[in-house]
């Protein structure tokens, strides 16, 4: 993908953001009642591009916006912010018209809130699917610690499925399901999960991987992502087994298309929080959704 830096904004720089940008990104993420996500602004400048505009007027930033590149068959666009002071000026529509022309012609895909689709309607993006954020606290049927069939018999589970902690060994096969299931190449994603998940699952059944998960920090929440499993099964294993890692409330932006797994989530203690919609501009993106439940996070698709 092709990302030269866009044309000045209303007389305003665009400009590429770095890693020393990382606190004032947070900082306008509170700004719009968001939260701050320092550790996710840190994957987000190091895996994609950043684009952002200073606030003439003090210190920090104006607006920002990241697109993360899967090659030339996608990117995601995501943290299209404008500080509060600056909104309902345009400055929105400036800058996705200007980094949609950064991108080249590359197929796009975001994940829009209800305030932001009409936006990314008159730019021309098409929905295509939508996002179920659900969070709460997990509550398993009996022991905490077992993720056996037996003691959760919706579980579903075949004989052999099993999962663990991922290992070093266990990437390969990794972004070979993740390239199956999404019909991108996000190595360059992939291999900072390790160092940016708290826990990270595998499922695997006769030596053969079906499935991963990653656990990751946000405030006082765990986030299930990215979700990449061959059945609805897996998927519900994986998340037993994330949730027996941590103490706090767990927060997953699942695929609408996952009824089952919603409504088990449902069961299992978590709450409907609020719904996102998948958009896209140009072709729709391409892989399996069957195997796809939740993504790393909504702002990198």
């Amino acid at each position: 993908m092709s990302s030269p830096l866009p044309r000045p904004l209303a007389g305003l720089p665009v400009r590429r953001l770095t890693r020393d940008d990382l606190v004032p990104c947070a900082d306008l993420s509170e700004d719009r009642g968001w939260p701050r996500d320092e550790h996710r602004w840190g994957l987000l400048l190091a895996a994609g591009t950043c684009f952002g505009i200073d606030d003439p007027d003090r210190k920090g930033l104006m607006a920002t916006c990241v697109v993360t590149s899967y090659g030339p068959r996608m990117a995601a666009i995501g943290m299209l912010l404008v500080a509060g002071r600056h909104a309902r000026q345009g400055i929105a529509r400036q800058l996705m018209h200007q980094v949609i022309e950064s991108t080249g012609g590359t197929p796009l895909s975001l994940y829009a809130t209800a305030q932001g689709r009409t936006l990314y309607e008159k730019l021309g993006f098409v929905a295509v699917g939508r996002a179920e954020r659900m969070s709460g606290h997990f509550q398993p049927p009996a022991d905490p610690g077992s993720t056996d069939a037996d003691v959760d018999p919706g579980l579903g589970l075949s004989p052999g499925l099993t999962v663990r902690p991922a290992s070093a060994g266990d990437l390969q096969a990794m972004l070979r399901l993740d390239g199956n299931a999404f019909g991108l190449d996000r190595t360059h994603l992939l291999t900072r999960l390790p160092a940016f998940a708290d826990h990270l699952r595998v499922a695997e059944e006769g030596g053969e991987l079906v499935g991963y998960a990653g656990l990751w920090p946000s405030l006082a929440s765990h986030v299930v992502g990215p979700l990449v499993a061959r059945d609805t099964a897996t998927a519900k294993l994986l998340v037993s087994s994330l949730a027996g890692a941590t103490d706090r409330p767990l927060r997953a932006d699942i695929d609408g298309r996952h009824e089952e797994l919603l409504r088990w989530l449902g069961e299992r203690g978590l709450g409907h929080d609020s719904a996102t919609t998948v958009m896209t501009l140009g072709e729709q993106p391409p892989g399996d959704w069957t195997q796809c439940f939740a993504p790393l996070s909504v702002a990198t698709g």
